[in-house]
């Protein structure tokens, strides 16, 4: 419908929509205990923050580039994802685009290439993701300094005009070709010379001296007939010995390196190998534009970092201008031959996981029409009054609520249809809404959970920027039980060699316990892909001596490993009967995944129901 931007939510953009469906079924194949789930907002940490000039071009998946502002949603393009122990290019889609007006800066890197960014923009280095500029809001994050090293190709060649030289060019490739054309692309393409505006006719004579123009076509017609993608290399395959010496002419005049083979045919026929790698091949592709770019043929290729790829210099330009931002599956994209960074928002827009870290200037989805879409759902014959489980994917009571207050509508729908529900959060705001939740608890079961990862204030606010403190946190769990609710609470993440002491785990259990928790849960620190490398950068930039711990622990993927998590209940056990909250809480910290807290559930016993960590994207 509308975005909108307000003083007193300074940073964030409220994206109001009107939406079909409010009620969301959980995959079959989940672990959770309940099967629907209320989202009546979605929000992505990075937004469009995160952005580039509109000019800069963007890698395509067929090898081709086109400027950001011109992509649209549902574009192939290529991205970058790790593959065992390599990050290797891959080909994504985009799945959001959006433009806004943002400070300039522009990097110049060393091999000459310039983008222009906005100060909250990140490009991946050989340490890691680094910003452009360091926060407005004075929040420490890494940021881009001289002689970093991004990763990537290298800034993209121009493309060539379609002049008449050009063209010539090109068909003379073509009927020079050792092969015929037989890709309908090919055949296109010559027609659209032969009959279209300016068309050439026959028979194409090559020129004595021929221009930059007509060589970089004539290429093109050749690759078009003979050439192709084999093992990597870029080959003009099986080209006759007549066109060889124009293209070894051509190439070495556009700066390529090659080697020129002999097939061993009576025939003449030779084959002209391109040399030095990805880049050379993307320059090759954009430097004389043939049809045939080869889709998808960069995909698992291994990306690198390059001393020609280091940061010269960033400089602020002193003037606001438009913006754009995309979001990938990936959640990044080629930008000017470099790796950046878009907004992280998945396909459907959910939260991250704070908890590992991820900033908190939101963009936020906002469906305005919940209420009414919730009510009309509730009332169908086919509705079976199931548990509805709200804030396992995005937190229902976030800054954004205390603007549209959506959920006392949901409270009252949910609870006027009988249908039990229960909220997960970290958000103060809850509070607002305790006198209705008291009130509708006597006509439907209702869960609260609270998530609480540390005492350390200092610590919290470079882990979870724009969350409530942990001290607010553990008010609203006083709150809660003191309106006659059940409350269970949620200590996650435990950080490996950070918040796992028993001091720690002590100040922090006693300081719940005294707040009448109904239950406890201790979910160790979850690396999910994206959290993970944010997560690694800080490690390493505040506490590096902890990295090699670090990489044993969590060497398997995104969970601790069992040995670690086997040791963290045998810590956590003691503690939680010193504090009156072990219940069988302790015993499951044996288990391949933690229980929910009681009091955090409804409709089904709590020690029952196991919390896998991948899915409580809020924690």
């Amino acid at each position: 419908m509308r975005s909108v931007e307000t003083p007193e939510f300074a940073g964030m953009v409220f994206h109001e929509v009107r939406a079909r469906s409010i009620l969301n079924k959980v995959s079959g194949k989940s672990a959770l205990p309940f099967r629907w789930t209320i989202n009546p907002y979605r929000g992505c940490s990075h937004a469009c923050r995160y952005c580039l000039a509109g000019d800069t071009p963007i890698l395509l998946a067929d090898g081709r580039t086109r400027p950001l502002a011109e992509l649209r949603v549902g574009d192939e393009i290529y991205g970058t994802e790790r593959q065992s122990s390599r990050r290797r290019y891959v080909t994504t889609r985009v799945l959001a685009h959006w433009s806004t007006v943002k400070q300039a800066y522009r990097l110049t890197l060393r091999d000459g290439t310039q983008l222009i960014a906005s100060g909250d923009h990140r490009f991946l280095t050989d340490r890691g993701w680094r910003h452009v500029a360091k926060s407005a809001e004075r929040r420490r994050r890494a940021v881009l300094a001289s002689g970093d090293k991004l990763v990537g190709t290298g800034h993209f060649a121009v493309a060539p005009k379609q002049t008449v030289e050009y063209r010539s060019g090109y068909l003379s490739g073509v009927a020079g070709g050792f092969g015929e054309p037989s890709e309908p692309r090919v055949l296109q393409r010559v027609r659209e010379y032969l009959t279209g505006e300016d068309s050439i006719s026959l028979p194409v004579e090559r020129p004595l001296v021929p221009s930059e123009e007509w060589r970089k076509g004539f290429v093109a017609g050749v690759f078009d007939v003979d050439g192709e993608f084999a093992r990597g290399d870029l080959l003009v395959a099986r080209t006759g010995r007549a066109n060889v010496s124009t293209i070894c002419e051509a190439l070495l005049r556009m700066d390529f390196r090659f080697t020129v083979e002999d097939l061993g045919h009576r025939s003449g026929v030779q084959r002209i190998r391109l040399r030095g790698g990805l880049a050379e091949q993307l320059r090759f592709l954009h430097t004389v534009d043939p049809v045939r770019t080869g889709d998808g043929e960069l995909a698992g290729t291994a990306i690198k970092a390059a001393d020609r790829l280091a940061i010269e210099t960033v400089e602020p330009l002193g003037l606001e201008m438009p913006m754009f931002d995309i979001t990938t599956g990936t959640g990044d994209f080629i930008a000017n031959g470099v790796v950046s960074h878009n907004c992280f928002a998945r396909n459907t827009h959910t939260y991250l996981d704070l908890d590992s870290g991820q900033d908190f200037d939101t963009q936020v989805v906002v469906k305005v029409n919940a209420v009414e879409v919730l009510t009309a759902q509730l009332r169908s014959p086919r509705w079976t009054h199931e548990h509805v489980a709200m804030g396992t994917n995005t937190d229902p009571y976030q800054r954004a609520e205390g603007r549209y207050k959506l959920m006392p509508g949901i409270i009252r729908a949910l609870a006027n249809s009988g249908t039990p529900f229960n909220i997960l959060t970290k958000g103060t705001v809850l509070s607002r809404d305790l006198p209705l939740l008291r009130e509708v608890s006597a006509d439907v079961p209702v869960g609260l959970g609270v998530s609480i990862a540390l005492v350390d204030r200092d610590l919290q606010r470079s882990l979870e920027p724009g969350t409530a403190s942990p001290q607010a946190r553990l008010e609203l769990v006083r709150k809660i039980v003191d309106a006659g609710l059940p409350c269970g609470v949620f200590v996650g993440p435990v950080l490996p060699g950070l918040t796992d002491s028993v001091e720690q785990l002590d100040a922090l259990l006693a300081a719940i316990s005294a707040t009448g928790a109904t239950g406890v849960t201790v979910l160790p620190l979850h690396l999910r892909p994206g959290a993970r490398e944010w997560f690694a950068t800080w490690l390493a930039r505040e506490h590096p001596e902890l990295v090699p711990s670090y990489r044993q622990i969590y060497a398997r993927g995104a969970n601790a490993d069992i040995r670690y998590r086997r040791w963290l209940g045998r810590r956590v056990g003691p503690l939680l009967r010193k504090h009156g909250l072990a219940g069988n809480e302790d015993r499951s910290m044996r288990k391949e995944e933690p229980t929910w807290p009681k009091g955090s559930l409804v409709s089904i016993p709590e020690q029952a129901a196991s919390a896998p960590q991948e899915q409580l994207e809020l924690l």
